[in-house]
């Protein structure tokens, strides 16, 4: 796991898509898997930028994204199709047919699921997954006390996690779907590079515990402790709480100029 501080969330958000850029340019036919929520935008922001003013070629990228609600249509305006669309997708060059978003209208659920892992797995698998971290520590829809071993599946939210993503939908937790698919920590963890962004204090104490706490499925995020090429972008404001900050810092300005991808 190598802990990646910047001064604030926009630098660390330029050094994640540099990694991103740089694995695209040296593998045009990339497996992307993709989150959402608020803490990824300035990532595909920059990715955009990349593409427009220098080129960043996603025509033969394929995406997989992390999970989606239950129950919303792919155009609803709060659906992760919608997101990935209107924040990514349609500002770069990539191929509608190379895009894979779970399908929360699916009339089987289970059936779903086993298919979108039949298709990461024909794709070649992922070769680096975008990931956000939550205040009690899920990734993806990953919930505290999910299976370490787990696979795309069907998911009940927590009161936590509804809570947090209520102002998605304003204000209003009734309004948030009780019910997600997301891809599971054992897909995750088959991802051949983990790039994980956390931003402010808010994330500081999840953060401290997924880097320096104990591998344990209260605390999902945890296992990327064991994931061999996890990188992890975070401010000041979410590294607030690390006891070792300082030896992050001091490791990361220790690299060699040609390791510096960040």
């Amino acid at each position: 796991m190598e802990i990646i501080i910047k001064e604030n969330a926009q630098v660390a958000s330029e050094g994640a898509a540099r990694v991103v850029a740089r694995l695209v340019r040296e593998k045009p036919n990339a497996v992307l898997g993709l989150a959402t929520g608020s803490t990824p935008l300035m990532l595909y922001k920059e990715l955009i930028r990349l593409h427009k003013e220098e080129g960043l070629d996603f025509s033969k990228v394929t995406t997989f994204n992390l999970d989606e609600y239950i129950g919303l249509p792919r155009d609803h305006e709060q659906s992760y199709s919608t997101f990935m669309w209107d924040n990514l997708f349609r500002h770069i060059n990539i191929q509608p047919e190379n895009v894979h978003i779970p399908d929360g209208m699916a009339a089987d659920v289970p059936a779903s699921c086993t298919a979108y892992e039949r298709a990461i797995e024909n794709a070649g698998g992922i070769d680096l997954q975008v990931l956000g971290i939550g205040s009690d520590g899920h990734v993806g829809f990953n919930e505290p006390t999910s299976s370490f071993a787990s696979r795309t599946r069907i998911k009940t939210l927590t009161q936590q996690t509804v809570a947090d993503n209520a102002r998605f939908f304003e204000g209003n937790e009734s309004m948030v779907p009780r019910h997600c698919i997301t891809m599971g920590i054992g897909t995750i963890m088959e991802a051949r590079m983990n790039l994980l962004l956390a931003f402010g204090e808010g994330k500081a104490a999840a953060v401290e515990r997924m880097v320096e706490g104990p591998v344990a499925s209260v605390m999902p995020a945890s296992i990327l402790q064991h994931h061999p090429v996890a990188k992890i972008f975070i401010d000041e404001g979410a590294a607030a709480d690390l006891k070792l900050a300082d030896y992050y810092r001091w490791v990361y300005g220790g690299k060699p100029d040609w390791q510096r991808d960040a």
